[in-house]
Formats: C-alpha cells, structure tokens, sequence
C-alpha cells in the first residue's frame, strides 16, 4: 500500500470501522457489564470487541506498521514503534456510551514522524463518518450501521472546510464528561456567543465541518484520544496545538502516550491575545 496515498488507505479501512461500529451498536442496545481498569477508567465489552475486529484486520491490511490500541496498551501491549504508527481507540466516549449517549467514535488515525497525517472517526450511533482523503481535504458522509457491508465508493462524500475565527463570540466546544476549572478559567478569557458541549473525538469533527472555532483541552487524554480527530481538522484547515503555541505532537512512549493540555482552532488565531492564553496548569 503507498502510505501517502490517503484515499486508498480510506478504502481499506471503512468497511473495518464500519464493521466495528456495528459489533458496539449491538452491545449498545443491550443491557451490558461495565468493568473498571487499572487507571479506574470504565470499559465494556463493546471496547474490547471493537478492538479485537479492527486490530485483527489492521495487521493484515499493514502487517509492518506497529499499532498502538487502548485496550491492549491498558494491558501493557505497546509494541515499540518507529516513525510510522497506528493509533487505535475502538470506542471512543466509553462514558457516553455507558449512559446510552450516542456521542462515541471509533478512531484510527496514521502517525507520520509524530504527526496524525490521516485519520478516520465513525460515529455509528448518528451514523455520520468523517475521513482524511488528502493532506489538505477532510469528508464526511452518512454512514448507516444497519446496511450489512459498505466501501468508500458507496459514501456521498461532503468535503469539510473550518470557518474563519468570528472577530466577536467565538462558538467554543468542551467535554461533555471532562470540564475541568483550567479549562473554564481559559475560556473566561474570550468574549463567548456559544459553548457547547460535546463527547469523543467529535468535538474535533465540528470544528472541521465549521460549527465551533475553538476545543480547549486543560485535562488528561490519551494519544489514540485525540490522533484521528487532529488529522481530520487539520486537513479541514484547523490546528491543534500546546497552550504555548508549539506543535503537538504523538509517539510519547516514555509518557505512556499520555498527552499534555492542548488548544484546537478552526483557524490559526490572527492576534497574539488568541495564541497565547495567559493561565496555564
């Protein structure tokens, strides 16, 4: 397969989360055990199955490409990685999903030298999917569970665009589950005409299809958290960077793969009031 040829990576892995999201939206819409983890996060069976499906195709579909999955690295199963990985979080908004919320995701994203160059996040509980095609050309599409197979060529695909940073109120999404006081103190900062709230990595996507301008992230996350979500924005034209400015970055092995706070932007703000907040943890 030729790595930077996205579209084609897009063709082999959208049958793999679609079959994904079908296997969670069955345990979904059943009456299901929630476990607790080593690290006291929640997860279910729909967690494990999901990555058991996507993880047993993804080493054939690139058998020398390391990947590094939630589930498995929750039991100490990091394979060592080079320049070139996958970031794999099967479920994405493993609470949401526990509280019958439909805002959870399947992600996989592509790391290049420690930057997501192409990522894919299926939502299968609203049935919308969102794709990195190109380095400058993010899509969604309508993608429905209940339809038994399904391929790239069969999307009707919307081509997604940011939206320039508004000159007053900016339209602001957060965790639904992880607002943090860092977090509120930064967004007090702004003149606000719209907070939303959001779960998963689909925050990343409404930034991308133009329905929020700014995700700031003061609290933990995960590298398979956040890796296709930025590979979608920043193709759609965002950025996600460290509250400093400075790039962010993946491949965080001596962290664990844990991440650092983070600001996402529809745009790359045009004044140094924007770039630069003054209250960091």
């Amino acid at each position: 397969m030729n790595w930077n040829n996205y579209s084609e990576l897009a063709q082999a892995l959208v049958p793999l989360v679609h079959k994904a999201g079908q296997v969670e939206m069955e345990i979904y819409r059943q009456d299901f055990e929630v476990e607790t983890k080593k690290d006291t996060s929640p997860v279910t069976k729909a967690d494990r199955a999901a990555e058991a499906v996507i993880l047993t195709a993804l080493v054939k579909i690139a058998p020398d490409i390391p990947i590094i999955a939630e589930e498995a690295a929750s039991e100490g199963k990091t394979p060592q990685i080079g320049e070139r990985f996958f970031l794999v979080d099967p479920l994405d908004g493993t609470k949401e999903f526990i509280r019958k919320s439909n805002e959870f995701t399947v992600n996989i994203a592509l790391i290049e030298r420690g930057n997501p160059v192409f990522g894919i996040v299926y939502a299968p509980a609203i049935q919308q999917v969102y794709i990195t095609l190109a380095p400058n050309r993010a899509v969604m599409a309508q993608m429905d569970t209940d339809q038994a197979k399904i391929t790239l060529n069969e999307l009707e695909l919307l081509t997604l665009k940011t939206r320039s940073t508004p000159d007053k109120g900016l339209s602001i999404v957060a965790s639904k589950s992880h607002m943090t006081l860092e977090t509120s103190e930064f967004i007090q900062q702004f003149e606000v005409s719209e907070l939303k709230s959001a779960g998963s990595s689909l925050k990343f996507c409404m930034l991308a299809k133009g329905d929020a301008d700014l995700y700031p992230r003061f609290g933990p996350t995960m590298e398979w958290d956040t890796a296709a979500g930025h590979a979608v924005l920043v193709a759609a034209g965002g950025q996600v960077v460290h509250p400093d400015g400075s790039p962010f970055i993946y491949g965080k092995a001596e962290q664990n793969y844990l991440n650092p706070f983070f600001i996402a932007w529809a745009k790359t703000p045009n004044s140094d009031k924007l770039v630069q907040p003054e209250r960091q943890a």
